[in-house]
């Protein structure tokens, strides 16, 4: 069992985990590129893989209150070319998840989001409009984001460099993450609970102390996306997906 009772966590655990879900709440409420914070601070209060169960259902919950706020900005057409691309990915990730080197993961991961965000912003640079429109941009794309979701919870930076790639706005941006990432985290749950065994009872029972956090997050996240002007957005986007590329590294 990953946790015992509440009274065998610790207090540096316990902040830790609250620390993470404030910022799951900050994420889903449209400061995209730093979930690898919440990710990073749950594998340093629990182990790495019981850190994902614990963290699945809290990105649920984000993901509702996302939607809640965000519905209307959704642009389903993007997620109707980009999600089966995930869902292969996912179901690699379910395959590979239990015997893949954590190590090599984490290096080839953090050098294809580096060379990606390097690629975004020399797009920028050139001041182009174009946008990718072969299939093959969207399959690679979801297919890594749907192995490192599945495996570290990670696909969030690949989601934000294929948004950025199709330059959709920043309202757009966070409501059509919303719904996507709550469908594919809502389908991550049975893997989880009957493949990986990392969701149990007790998880559950400490992800609603957590729901606080989220909440806390939510309401900070959605009042500092109001004050983002839609260019600094985009910057600020690739910065904090390139940190959380060398934040995987190092963790």
């Amino acid at each position: 069992m990953f946790l015992s009772t509440s009274f065998d966590i610790t207090l540096t655990a316990w902040a830790l985990a609250f620390t993470a879900a404030t910022v799951i709440g900050l994420s889903k409420a449209g400061i995209k590129g730093i979930a690898i914070v919440n990710v990073t601070l749950m594998a340093l209060a629990f182990t790495a893989k019981a850190s994902t169960g614990i963290v699945v259902p809290l990105l649920v919950v984000g993901d509702i209150f996302a939607v809640i706020y965000y519905n209307r900005h959704a642009n389903w057409a993007h997620i109707i070319k980009f999600l089966p691309w995930i869902l292969v990915g996912i179901t690699c990730g379910v395959l590979i998840g239990n015997d893949l080197d954590e190590g090599v993961f984490k290096i080839a991961m953090a050098i294809i989001i580096l060379s990606s965000v390097v690629m975004m912003y020399w797009w920028d640079r050139r001041k182009s409009q174009a946008v990718p429109t072969h299939w093959l941009f969207a399959g690679l794309v979801g297919t890594i984001a749907g192995i490192t979701t599945m495996i570290g919870n990670l696909g969030g930076a690949f989601s934000n460099i294929y948004f950025l790639a199709m330059r959709v706005p920043k309202n757009e941006f966070i409501g059509t993450a919303a719904w996507l990432f709550l469908i594919i985290n809502v389908l991550k749950l049975p893997l989880h609970i009957f493949v990986w065994e990392t969701i149990t009872v007790e998880t559950l029972l400490f992800d609603l102390k957590l729901i606080p956090g989220i909440i806390l997050g939510v309401f900070l996240g959605i009042r500092l996306v109001k004050i983002i002007k839609e260019d600094f957005y985009r910057k600020m986007i690739l910065v904090l997906t390139a940190l959380g590329a060398i934040m995987i590294l190092i963790r």
